[in-house]
């Protein structure tokens, strides 16, 4: 195990090699030289947009916001080459009316493309761009997005059936008349990217959401975010990214890492790889550290180390469906302390809930797990559920502590699990154990 552990890290440092921070030039656009008043009252955007766009035409540098609370109706839209920081004490608040993200921009909601509410913060093909500072930011979003409710709605049934038709996007209009709330941070088609220091809390929905992008770093953010499906970060379809130092407390998921849904996951192609999620706190109403279930595209060479995890639904969560095809494969994950999961400690599931009636099962393989402990598992302790004719494949555990739970595991279709000190309600389990498919209560 010490020599997969070195192997482990020679693949992270290769990793890290790709990953670098955008630098900036020194000059600064403080956002009050063009209009801005810290009332919290006075729309900022036309003083905040006309900072961006000199910023980024004159050749870039730093758009500041200065200490105070300033008020904005309406997103923020990144340009090439600007890092928008904010000062100490520097509050950013959003507006709650819908109507403020409108025109609808190109977008990604749950892995299918539309023209939707403009999220909160939004780049589309841009490079070197920042939120860096440790101001806070406010969605606002208990006044309008956070009291929608898209789950199982016409709206996203529509949503689905235009991306199972394969509808051309452009007539995907969806945004003033429809519900489905905007995510908080999304830059789609970016590279070289920087969110550093900053605090977010009333959230849309996911909260840091980047899409297609290349080399992007998140560090150092706090989010304090519990509306309906406040995903802490979610990685799509992106290569090179580095989470680390970051403490979520979340409505949703902590991390969920993601490659596009069913059709359009598999029409765009693009696999989400190299991923680093390390030196992390979370407590989620939901999961902690999990992949899926949007990952039609792929997912692969992740690693998650060195992360604490207060409360959650299921701790170490791998989810797919018969809908989505794709695989997830190449996953390492090291050093995790639980305290508590309600329904699984480490949970593999490639029957996730489905709703379009396909048989495209996604390719577990090459899973290792080593030095993780959980102090109370509600339901089971290991779950590695694999699909008649589509078993999971090639998973390690090693290392694995459960102090308490009602069920050691369930298993079926797992080849080649296999199990190396692995301790649960104080017993060793040398092998798995088949016990056939039982339902859990908890997503």
């Amino acid at each position: 195990m010490a020599q997969h552990h070195e192997k482990t890290m020679t693949a992270v440092d290769s990793i890290i090699k790709n990953i670098k921070a955008p630098i900036f030039k020194t000059v600064v656009y403080d956002i009050t030289a063009y209009g801005a008043v810290a009332d919290g009252q006075t729309d900022i955007k036309a003083a905040l947009d006309k900072a961006i766009g000199l910023c980024s035409v004159s050749g870039g540098g730093e758009v500041l916001i200065p200490k105070g609370k300033f008020y904005i109706a309406g997103p923020v839209v990144l340009k090439s080459h600007v890092n928008l920081h904010f000062e100490d004490g520097a509050e950013l608040i959003f507006s709650g009316e819908p109507k403020d993200y409108l025109p609808a921009v190109l977008t990604l909601w749950e892995g299918t493309e539309l023209y939707n509410y403009s999220p909160l913060f939004y780049a589309y093909q841009c490079s070197d761009i920042a939120v860096t500072g440790h101001g806070i930011v406010n969605g606002s979003a208990s006044q309008n997005f956070a009291t929608w409710r898209p789950q199982g709605s016409a709206e996203q049934n529509k949503l689905r059936q235009m991306g199972h038709d394969g509808t051309p996007v452009y007539e995907r209009v969806f945004g003033d008349g429809y519900h489905l709330p905007p995510d908080m941070i999304q830059f789609l088609g970016c590279k070289n990217i920087l969110i550093s220091g900053i605090t977010i809390k009333d959230a849309p929905y996911w909260v840091i959401h980047p899409v297609l992008c290349n080399n992007v770093t998140v560090e150092h953010v706090t989010i304090k975010s519990h509306n309906l499906n406040n995903d802490g970060c979610d990685p799509e379809s992106c290569t090179n990214v580095l989470i680390q130092n970051c403490n979520f407390n979340t409505g949703d998921d902590g991390i969920a890492i993601k490659a596009g849904r069913d059709q359009d996951g598999w029409r765009i192609g693009q696999p989400t790889e190299n991923i680093i999620v390390r030196n992390c706190e979370f407590t989620s109403k939901a999961n902690g550290l999990c992949i899926g279930s949007e990952m039609s595209a792929g997912v692969r060479n992740v690693f998650m180390y060195d992360v604490l995890i207060h409360h959650c639904l299921s701790a170490i969560y791998f989810k797919s469906n018969l809908d989505r095809g794709g695989f997830i494969e190449n996953i390492h994950v090291h050093n995790v302390q639980c305290d508590t999961a309600k329904s699984a400690f480490i949970r593999f599931e490639n029957n996730y809930h489905g709703s379009r009636g396909g048989h495209y099962p996604c390719k577990f393989n090459n899973f290792h797990i080593d030095n993780v402990t959980c102090n109370q598992s509600g339901e089971v302790g290991i779950y590695a559920v694999g699909v008649d004719g589509n078993p999971l494949k090639n998973i390690a555990l090693s290392g694995v502590t459960i102090l308490h739970t009602p069920r050691p595991e369930v298993i079926y279709n797992a080849d080649n699990l296999t199990y190396k000190g692995v301790k649960i309600n104080g017993n060793d389990l040398l092998k798995p154990t088949d016990t056939g498919v039982i339902t859990l209560h908890t997503d």
